[in-house]
């Protein structure tokens, strides 16, 4: 468990963006249902969160527990001067990657699922942090099926991020930056098929410092193996490190349905499959491969 000192204040936001904000401002000013924050994001990776103090005696807590392990982390929510209460999550501080509940434990009570109120998420626009320190960190605050308040959490090191995305007749490019290294002699991508990548196919990968394109091969991957395919850059080749390519410097926590792009027609020994590229609920990229009919019903489902 971490437990931070108490943060300075960060900035006030401009103007709420997103989220179904409240007429009463942070947190639930009627003391009636669960505690609402409103939550900034800046371009850094940082975020702060502000809710109504309820008033009490002793001390209080914004506690974000990881879903996969409930490992958590607890900030001190200090009184602002104008009825409420703030905590913050620095950019320095390491958040694992996963999904992070968050909850209000405020003076000695139990702690409380957290609401989302307001959502300030503008600075993660366009985001293009520095990669000086080795990995990219991105937090993104969002409101689960059931409205409660979680963070999305990613740290990877180093990291590729996907950028221009082009499906041809049979072949997919894809244009990103890499942070944390840059590409070297040597260079390839890899296509990796099966949780233990049982089936690997090398494509090419060109380009000058942090600037990356790659090609994936459609017919190759089709007569292979139909599933879902990894995408991986290896900048340095054999020899250095494997950087998995991902699309996470924005503000979209669930891009499967946000970034579709089409498929094409492959013909393979098995049978015709359609390929083309598509992200996982982790935001990861993958060149996807199914036989034509199982994609004649994943369309129809979702019509």
């Amino acid at each position: 468990m971490t437990t931070l000192a108490t943060p300075p204040a960060p900035r006030r936001p401009r103007g709420p963006v997103g989220g179904p904000a409240s007429t009463e401002g942070p947190g639930q000013a009627d003391g009636q249902g669960p505690p609402c924050a409103d939550c900034i994001a800046d371009s850094a990776g940082g975020l702060t969160f502000d809710l109504a103090d309820p008033g009490g005696e002793g001390i209080a807590h914004l506690l974000l527990r990881r879903r996969v392990d409930e490992d958590e982390v607890r900030l001190p929510l200090t009184p602002t001067g104008d009825g409420r209460l703030r905590a913050a999550l620095p950019s320095t501080v390491e958040l694992a990657e996963g999904r992070w509940d968050a909850y209000a434990e405020l003076y000695g009570a139990e702690p409380e699922r957290l609401v989302l109120g307001v959502g300030d998420l503008r600075s993660l626009l366009d985001r293009s942090p520095s990669g000086s320190l080795g990995h990219v960190a991105v937090r993104i605050p969002y409101v689960t099926k059931y409205g409660n308040l979680t963070v999305r959490s990613w740290r990877r090191a180093p990291h590729a991020e996907a950028g221009e995305i082009h499906v041809g007749t049979g072949t997919t490019t894809v244009s990103g930056r890499l942070y944390g290294t840059q590409l070297g002699a040597g260079a390839y991508a890899e296509a990796r098929y099966g949780a233990d990548g049982g089936a690997v196919r090398r494509a090419e990968a060109t380009g000058v410092g942090a600037e990356f394109t790659i090609a994936l091969d459609h017919p190759g991957l089709a007569e292979s193996a139909r599933g879902d395919w990894q995408l991986w850059l290896r900048p340095s080749g054999e020899s250095g490190p494997e950087v998995r390519l991902a699309r996470l410097l924005d503000d979209v926590v669930d891009k499967r349905q946000i970034y579709t792009y089409p498929a094409v027609v492959c013909a393979a020994a098995d049978g015709s499959a359609l390929v083309g590229p598509a992200f996982t609920q982790d935001n990861d990229l993958v060149i996807r491969v199914v036989s034509v009919s199982e994609g004649a019903v994943e369309q129809e489902g979702k019509g």
